[in-house]
């Protein structure tokens, strides 16, 4: 899909380094943001022991009930579990081709628009969104463990839904649902989706946990889903009864020999191997399997009752870890993988629901037996409404009530503030990258490499611009002038260097009446004005005040040529020259500042837009030598 590919290998040195450094620089911050709170914690606690009122309030929180716990000490786990696998050092030039495009090319147009959408933008900013990732996901892991109940923990699982569903959406195309083949036996509807669903849990209040009601419900829901999931295994048509189709692979014989063919040790690989060759022998009765275990599992889990449920949780996790292994083969080996896929979340939900739907020995007496909170002193009434009886937020961010708060608070509720930190830490400079519409300057510097610093007179020339005007490179002094050399009957490098030129002229608008953009000729076999003319307007610089395209004869362009080192030859089959990219940065003294190496790249809007930022930013610097 365009858009998705930088052009750029996974592995590109320049590109690894930027992304390894950002993550050490934020690292380094989340240590240093959670040591300061640590100390504060501490430092407070010393001078300003906690209140007796307080230490009663916080022992009359009623246990967390274990249903919960799974849920939020699970999905918390594997929240960091995700954000470390973002970590790898290809994600932040492999995602957009090597993750997203391939969830989405057997989904419908609209969704592949969407998706392609998501995979550019991250493509402008490929450092800035893939360090975002990281710490995103790993601060919503950590904020889930550390806060445990009240109003911490409720946001913790409103941004695990906000998140998950950015991720089920654009990272995982809606999970695959709107594509042909959807199959619970390959991570269908998809893993992220399930990190919602758990973050949501996680928001009911209190009192739905320590009701076997709840437990009911969410087994009944997750029985039904499964049943469904069975239906579609099972219906005629799609390929899942052929482990063969017409000589071919069918679509899980195909999954299957896809996983095996990943990066993996060995070992594992022969395993998927043996059974991607059961399937294709034997895949009606791998289906006949699968369809069966899904429906006897869902119709168990729909009856609710606690003793058989129990014996239908133990298949379920037999049958959910094989398929995580024969199939699914662990979800996050080989190429770029960013999760476990859906099996490990799916057996979460499970066991929360099973948990849930059975009563635990002495959690009624625990809830019964806490002592209940103390009597709260009457306050001073607040300012406000008659009858108020809360303190406005004005009154709670003064320092006196802030020490006050951090005096009372457990660490753990210390920590996840911190854990929000490290969640910001990431978003707040994915939000200010994509508030510009201008790509990082990263992408053309690892295509192309770094510049040359220069410190040399520019040499002189005197030639013609496209309206017929004579223009010298004296007369633009005071200017910074972006100088590179086009072929104007070009149709490959050239005119993907004249959009980044244009380009650049839209971000330099405001210092337009300081700066030039100026290229020069390098076929003497279209020196008229005529073809430069039809270069513009087939490139859209016609009518741009900065923009000069200067030719002259043979005799006047060959110095200019020789003067600054480009190189060019006839190609056969054709009046097009080929010559040597290069753009060079002049100071308003005249002087010669940087020279680029330009070779455009795959021509992608990214690509293009991080040219064109790497000549505005070269411009700007030029100008404040000036």
């Amino acid at each position: 899909m365009p858009g998705m590919n930088s052009g750029l290998d996974v592995d590109d040195p320049t590109v690894v380094s930027a992304f390894k450094l950002a993550l050490l620089h934020q690292g380094i911050a989340a240590v240093l943001l959670f040591a300061l709170l640590a100390l504060a914690w501490v430092a407070v606690r010393e001078f300003r022991p906690r209140s007796a009122s307080a230490g009663q309030r916080a022992q009359a929180v009623p246990p967390e009930g274990p249903a919960r716990q799974v849920l939020r000490i699970g999905f918390g786990l594997l929240w960091i579990l995700d954000g470390i696998l973002q970590a790898q050092p290809g994600m932040a030039v492999g995602l957009p081709s090597q993750v997203i495009e391939p969830t989405a090319q057997n989904s419908p147009t609209w969704v592949q628009h969407l998706v392609n959408w998501a995979g550019t933008t991250w493509s402008y900013h490929p450092i800035q969104a893939a360090a975002a990732a990281v710490w995103i996901q790993v601060g919503i892991g950590v904020w889930l463990l550390l806060a445990r109940n009240g109003r911490l923990s409720q946001l913790a699982a409103s941004a695990a839904v906000g998140w998950g569903l950015v991720v089920w959406v654009f990272g995982e195309s809606f999970g695959g649902i709107f594509a042909p083949g959807l199959s619970w036996l390959t991570g269908a509807p998809g893993a992220a989706l399930c990190y919602c669903v758990a973050a949501a849990l996680l928001l009911l209040p209190d009192r739905y946990w320590r009701s076997m009601q709840t437990g009911r419900v969410l087994l009944g829901c997750f029985g039904a889903f499964l049943i469904a999931m069975a239906v579609l295994q099972a219906w005629p048509g799609r390929g899942f009864w052929q482990g063969n189709m017409r000589g071919q692979p069918g679509p899980l014989t195909a999954m299957v020999q896809s996983m095996a063919a990943q990066s993996q040790p060995s070992g594992l690989a022969d395993v998927v191997s043996w059974f991607a060759n059961v399937v294709r022998a034997h895949g009606f009765a791998v289906n006949l399997i699968a369809v069966v275990a899904l429906v006897g599992i869902g119709l168990v889990f729909v009856a609710g009752r606690p003793k058989i449920a129990r014996v239908a949780l133990i298949v379920l996790a037999v049958f959910g870890l094989a398929d995580w292994v024969l199939v699914q083969d662990l979800g996050f080996l080989g190429g770029l993988g960013t999760d476990p896929n859906s099996m490990i979340p799916m057996l979460l939900l499970a066991t929360s629901g099973y948990l849930a739907l059975t009563p635990q020995p002495g959690a009624a007496e625990a809830v019964a037996s806490a002592p209940a909170p103390a009597a709260p002193a009457p306050a001073p009434a607040a300012p406000g409404p008659a009858g108020s009886q809360h303190r406005p937020w004005s009154r709670r961010l003064r320092p006196v009530s802030l020490i006050a708060a951090l005096a009372s608070a457990r660490l753990g509720t210390v920590m996840s503030v911190g854990a929000v930190g490290v969640v910001l830490l990431g978003a707040v400079p994915m939000a200010a990258a994509q508030a510009s519409s201008a790509a990082a300057p990263i992408l053309a510097q690892a295509l192309d490499g770094s510049s040359a610093p220069l410190n040399s007179p520019a040499p002189g020339f005197t030639l013609t611009d496209q309206s017929g005007k004579r223009v010298s490179l004296a007369s633009l002094r005071g200017k910074a002038v972006l100088l590179t050399f086009l072929d104007p009957v070009c149709v490959t490098d050239c005119p993907l260097i004249a959009q980044e030129f244009r380009e650049a002229g839209l971000l330099l608008a405001g210092e337009r009446s300081r700066v030039e953009l100026v290229a020069v000729n390098v076929n003497p076999l279209y020196s008229r004005v005529s073809y430069l003319q039809a270069f513009d307007r087939e490139e859209g610089l016609a009518g741009i005040t900065d923009w000069r395209y200067l030719t002259g004869s043979q005799a006047q362009l060959q110095p200019v040529w020789k003067n600054y080192g480009i190189a060019s030859e006839t190609l056969p089959a054709g009046a097009m020259l080929g010559h040597s990219d290069a753009a060079f940065v002049i100071g308003p003294n005249g002087r010669m500042l940087e020279e680029l190496d330009f070779t455009p790249g795959p021509g992608s809007a990214a690509t293009v837009s991080s040219f064109a930022t790497e000549l505005a930013n070269a411009a700007n610097q030029a100008l404040s030598q000036s």
